[in-house]
């Protein structure tokens, strides 16, 4: 049952590969006494520059004053990083040995993955190294972007990588994979480049589903998760993969990242964004976006190498502004994830090598300091740095003294008292650092109660993959905890949740698990105006919490008077009896009875994902209001399929005459469409309701894809 949540200060559980718990044991020589305590490494990497816009040289670690949360802390590691170009050609220094020097490489394919070697705690690997990372996402570019991407690089290669550069190469098709670990070996690099698969994660690029999209009825051919199929968190959580490798280097890195644009839409995790950024920054790492797509310049309506989109908008300007603004949209998140980590993005340029060139211009000399936090409990909260340069006289030059602000101090789960676990989820909640090891997908739809009410049911899906059991009392079994609130415009909590579910499975059902997917539902009452909602699931077996962060309208229906107004439309593959769920947890009476997914004690299960199997019925549900109205006005309604612009299928229309809810002037409008009849795919799914009395109508349409 939902209860008011705790509002506390932060506090989190991902502790920063840069922040490294270092073990020192004491063992009394014959009293056998074992004294542990754990201390906590805290690096940093501070760029100084002064007036002139170069590097402040010949610092001294006594020149630099450092605190953690107000306290004095003592600089144990201190290293200045001299890179290439920003110190005159003086005395050659001595020879930095590289993978160059390496003995020749084995024509032997190794067992075992290529991985970022990580340095000791203390230790730095590649003193006075430029450490930069070209990271090629196969998914999000076609075949053209894949080869101008490899051209680029190539170019870079060989002529503007200087002696100071280490690159290491990362892709992303279907997995994360380190090609070569940081290397200034430029042949090796080479053979890496050309040895790109192109063509290689076709199938996931951005798919616009609005005016834009064109008239094609390809043949489904993606393979993927229904929790991947529709958003580019899959993006995001890559680069954030990426990133979490390299913070086990103490050094600053700069991650090149090519891309045909990340979209963002309706589905996607907006906490996930969040979350890569702040490992970014927890590690160290600057990310250079590159659009693959060079300088685009074409037609309204879309150049040669894609069908025209058709229909009434080609004509209307529909189409050319949702093309714009698809575009636009695509930068904007690359934009976004090199301000907020201290890069630069590369956009509308055709020499996609420059991009390359700013990350390696933009590192220069810095300095690394190290020291061991007075602060040895691992409470998971964030401490505040501060760094200043108590040189007076060097302190007037400067003009630039960027570093990290503050990182998160780490916790181990499984040594979370009762108290600390509900302390963890009340801090997650409130935290700007999301915690996304656990996939979720979300949905939030709106319903009327009244002119000024409106009940939003919430969704929430797992895959059962993410969830570890145990065994007890000859059961497999966990417990799986929420916490979510929703806030208005102004930023004020107007409603919240706080619950739990036991899951008990035995046999059969509990090896399938890691097949199929757990949902949890709540409900909420709300006026019309718009929310952010967030909300948090955690598994109690390893710990393991996953944030959905998203943007909820709900219009006043009220006062639609152009349209037919019309609630969410609810989609889902099944319909589950309320004492039949594999667990429940307390349930609000008033929930249930206001609750319009549930029907004579069955409810309707939406999808979340929306992706369906040609086995499966689609159960569709949604509500047309006539606010106005003594008695029902009869309305026409059906549903169709559209590949492209192409009408695949259409139900039989279907005509209701009754059942106005006198309370809600709601009238409820259901179907149950047979997918049998569809080819797999994806496809437009459009819901049309026609008032033909007061000759008003309304039409719904969202992504849906049918798996074989």
């Amino acid at each position: 049952m939902p209860r008011p949540i705790a509002s506390l200060l932060l506090g989190v559980v991902l502790s920063a590969a840069a922040q490294q718990p270092v073990e020192n044991t004491a063992k009394g020589p014959d009293t056998g006494l074992r004294i542990s305590t754990t201390t906590q490494l805290v690096v940093e990497d501070v760029l100084i520059k002064g007036k002139d816009g170069k590097p402040v040289l010949g610092l001294k670690g006594s020149d630099f004053t450092i605190t953690e949360d107000g306290k004095p802390q003592k600089i144990g590691v201190f290293e200045f990083q001299t890179l290439e170009g920003d110190v005159p050609a003086a005395p050659a220094r001595p020879t930095v040995a590289s993978s160059s020097a390496a003995p020749e490489k084995s024509s032997v394919k190794p067992l075992t993955a290529v991985e970022i070697a990580p340095e000791k705690p203390g230790d730095l690997k590649y003193r006075n190294r430029r450490l930069m990372v070209m990271f090629f996402d196969m998914t999000s570019m076609p075949i053209q972007d894949q080869r101008r991407a490899q051209d680029a690089a190539l170019k870079f290669l060989r002529t503007q990588m200087t002696p100071a550069d280490l690159m290491a190469i990362m892709t992303f098709s279907s997995n994360v994979k380190v090609m070569e670990d940081f290397t200034d070996d430029r042949d090796q690099l080479e053979k890496d480049i050309r040895g790109l698969i192109i063509g290689e994660g076709q199938g996931f690029e951005i798919d616009n589903q609005d005016d834009s999209a064109s008239d094609t009825g390809a043949a489904f051919q993606q393979d993927d998760t229904e929790f991947n199929i529709f958003n580019t968190d899959r993006q995001l959580s890559a680069l954030e993969t990426a990133v979490k490798m390299l913070g086990s280097l103490n050094e600053k890195k700069s991650l090149v990242y090519f891309a045909s644009g990340i979209q963002r839409n309706g589905l996607d995790n907006q906490a996930q964004l969040r979350s890569t950024i702040n490992a970014a920054i927890r590690a160290n790492v600057s990310f250079y976006p590159i659009d693959a797509r060079g300088l685009v310049a074409e037609a309204p309506l879309g150049d040669a190498t894609k069908g025209s989109p058709g229909g009434q908008a080609m004509y209307s300007g529909s189409s050319a502004r949702a093309r714009t603004g698809n575009f636009q949209n695509q930068q904007e998140t690359l934009y976004t994830l090199a301000a907020d980590t201290g890069g630069k993005a590369l956009l509308d340029n055709n020499d996609l090598s420059m991009g390359i060139v700013q990350a390696q211009k933009d590192m220069s000399s810095y300095y690394i300091i190290g020291y061991y936090s007075t602060n040895a409990a691992l409470d998971g909260h964030f401490r505040r740095i501060k760094i200043t340069v108590n040189n007076t006289s060097v302190a007037a030059r400067i003009a630039k003294l960027d570093y990290r602000q503050g990182y998160y101090a780490g916790k181990q789960f499984n040594k979370f008292s009762e108290s600390d676990k509900e302390r963890q989820l009340a801090q997650a909640l409130v935290l700007g650092d999301p915690v996304t090891d656990m996939d979720l997908a979300m949905e939030l739809d709106y319903f009327r109660l009244a002119r000024d009410r409106y009940f939003v049911p919430l969704a929430v899906k797992i895959p059962g993959s993410e969830i570890e059991l145990a065994r007890h009392g000859g059961a497999d079994s966990t417990r799986l905890d929420f916490i979510g609130e929703i806030k208005d415009s102004k930023g004020t909590t107007v409603a919240n949740v706080r619950d739990n579910i036991q899951v008990k499975l035995k046999g059969e059902s509990s090896q399938q698990l890691a097949k199929t997917t757990l949902e949890y539902d709540t409900g909420f009452t709300l006026p019309p105006g718009a929310y952010t909602a967030k909300f948090l699931a955690r598994e109690n077996e390893t710990g393991k919490m996953g944030t959905f962060e998203t943007k909820l309208v709900v219009p006043d229906l009220t006062t639609e008077q152009k349209y037919l107004p019309i609630s969410s439309v609810v989609l889902g593959n099944q319909r589950e009896r309320l004492d039949a769920a594999v667990a429940t947890a307390e349930k609000d009476k008033k929930i249930l009875a206001a609750h319009p997914l549930i029907q004579d004690g069955v409810k309707l299960v939406p999808s979340v994902t929306r992706v369906f199997r040609t086995g499966q019925n689609l159960y569709v549900y949604l509500e047309a209001y006539e606010p106005g109205a003594e008695t029902t006005q009869p309305l026409i309604a059906n549903v169709s399929f559209y590949r492209g612009k192409v009408k695949a299928f259409e139900t039989d229309p279907l005509r209701v005459s009754e059942g106005l809810n006198p309370k809600t002037k709601a009238l409820p409008l259901r179907f149950s469409v047979p997918l049998a009849k569809l080819l797999p795919g994806k496809y437009i799914c459009q819901v049309s309701v026609l008032d033909p009395t007061a000759q008003k109508f309304a039409f719904w349409r969202a992504p849906v894809v049918i798996l074989p």
